[in-house]
């Protein structure tokens, strides 16, 4: 009997012991983003100068890529530079817009979709979340592409 109540008592210890984990739900789609910025590789020389403007915006992933696709009247499909030759150019879709500028006075902006890509990827490497500006290391005829992702 005595030992019975021994075993009660140190269960009851134990389970008062024991913490209670909150639980915490994660969208799907964020471990897809996980997994497809581990499965890509970052060229760190593709940008330079980037900026964190605001962290905390909720800019969502697909917007950010068709936006991405979208500049020069888009990119997306077979297309695989920047046509028309212009100065500046945006991008568009839901929570998120680019804007693209030469970075030297009379340039045209001609880049190509891999560049680009590779830009957004090593920007997203140094501010994962959130609004953005920085530099696309060439892309232009002559020069650099500046660029600045908000939240229209």
């Amino acid at each position: 009997m005595h030992y019975s109540t021994l075993l009660l008592l140190a269960s009851a210890v134990c389970s008062i012991a024991s913490p209670v984990w909150p639980r915490y739900t994660v969208d799907n789609e964020h471990f897809e983003v996980l997994a497809l910025r581990a499965s890509t590789q970052v060229n760190p020389t593709a940008v330079s100068g980037v900026t964190c403007i605001d962290p905390k915006l909720n800019i969502v992933f697909h917007d950010q890529n068709v936006a991405e696709l979208g500049i020069c009247g888009g990119i997306a499909g077979s297309i695989t530079k920047c046509g028309g030759a212009p100065e500046s150019t945006t991008g568009q879709s839901g929570s998120a817009k680019f804007t693209l500028a030469t970075a030297t006075k009379g340039a045209t902006i001609n880049i190509s979709k891999g560049r680009w890509e590779q830009c957004v990827r090593a920007a997203r490497a140094i501010c994962p979340t959130g609004s953005m500006s920085g530099t696309c290391s060439g892309g232009a005829s002559s020069g650099d592409v500046n660029f600045t992702l908000e939240s229209p």
